[in-house]
């Protein structure tokens, strides 16, 4: 066998060889690309600020710990659902804050599915002016809810909501009013 045919072999080998590397690292990369360039759809029927509303419901005070329902209502005309934990801050009637933001209590829990008018409710959580020595905030006026996944900022008039202890949490959504 010549010379020329020996290298013209393995250069067709190498050429194959090659061709095979690179078609194996374009479909990886392919693939890799689509997981991580997939992104989440977001919930089309996720409830927003928009067909819902948000109150206060009965305040349980006890054994030093007051427990305050954040009712969401769904307003709209579709079943629209709700996951996680709502955003909560306070203020006083002009927009001045009070306190700080409230923190996440608890496990982020599961899909709760509205029809047009029911609810469901996630519970804000304080403590007794006394309880501890970190001293009560002012008093609010106005909660400010961002409802779980929400941009949109809806609000409630409270009845005097006073955070006590630097004690300010929420849990995540709930079925019913848990009144």
């Amino acid at each position: 066998m010549s010379l020329t045919s020996k290298t013209l072999r393995r250069g067709r080998r190498v050429a194959a060889g090659s061709l095979i590397a690179v078609t194996a690292l374009t479909l990886t990369a392919g693939v890799a690309q689509a997981h991580t360039s997939a992104k989440p759809k977001p919930a089309s029927d996720r409830c927003t600020a928009e067909n819902m509303s948000v109150g206060l419901g009965r305040t349980d005070i006890g054994a030093g710990n007051i427990h305050i329902p954040l009712v969401f209502t769904n307003k709209g005309k579709k079943t629209c659902s709700l996951r996680g934990f709502p955003g909560v801050s306070l203020t006083l009637k002009e927009g001045t804050p009070v306190g700080k933001p409230a923190t996440r209590s608890g496990a982020a829990g599961g899909v709760v599915r509205l029809k047009p008018g029911q609810s469901a409710h996630a519970v804000l959580h304080t403590v007794n002016d006394g309880v501890s020595d970190t001293p009560c905030w002012s008093t609010a006026q106005l909660v400010h809810v961002y409802a779980p996944g929400s941009k949109k900022a809806m609000t409630a008039g409270t009845d005097g909501l006073r955070v006590c202890g630097g004690q300010f949490d929420v849990t995540s959504v709930k079925p019913g009013t848990a009144d």
